[in-house]
């Protein structure tokens, strides 16, 4: 995920901290889980209109940074409202609804972050050295070239004795 996703996932949880949103929660999402997204973000609101005001807040902040969800659930019923923002969605629930559904635990391969995690760069894993090893003889190795004129004069071999 670039970093300037990273900056709009701290923004949206800037939001929700601005309304009192309750256990935010950050979440990187595994990579190897199937997981639709980056990250999701996840908080409980106390009320209908807590939940509803949260939302509003994502919604103002990201959009005076250029940014509108592509779609939006729940909003009226304010029990579990889902912004999707396709990098990372966000989910404002009541606090009923976040037991019941327990993201965190349905999501448990993803990492948890603290929201000054998302302003330092993301880690990069490195490969490991077989698969590196791998890696350069399938984007054409020195020694696969060496092998490929071999192939070569057999074949002319073959064409001659024909």
């Amino acid at each position: 995920m670039s970093q300037e996703s990273r900056q709009q996932v701290a923004r949206a949880v800037k939001a929700v901290e601005s309304k009192k949103g309750e256990d935010v929660a950050i979440l990187e999402m595994d990579r190897a889980s199937g997981a639709f997204t980056d990250y999701f973000i996840v908080c409980s609101g106390t009320n209908p209109r807590q939940i509803q005001a949260i939302s509003d807040e994502v919604q103002r902040q990201l959009a005076q940074a250029g940014l509108r969800p592509n779609s939006m659930e729940g909003y009226n019923q304010a029990e579990w409202v889902l912004l999707d923002y396709v990098d990372f969605v966000v989910h404002v629930f009541s606090e009923r609804a976040r037991k019941f559904y327990d993201l965190d635990r349905l999501w448990k391969s993803a990492r948890r972050l603290k929201p000054a995690d998302l302003l330092k760069k993301p880690k990069t894993k490195k490969a490991p050295k077989k698969a590196a090893a791998a890696r350069s003889a399938k984007t054409g190795s020195s020694r696969k070239r060496a092998v490929a004129p071999k192939s070569r004069s057999k074949a002319k071999q073959r064409t001659r004795k024909s």
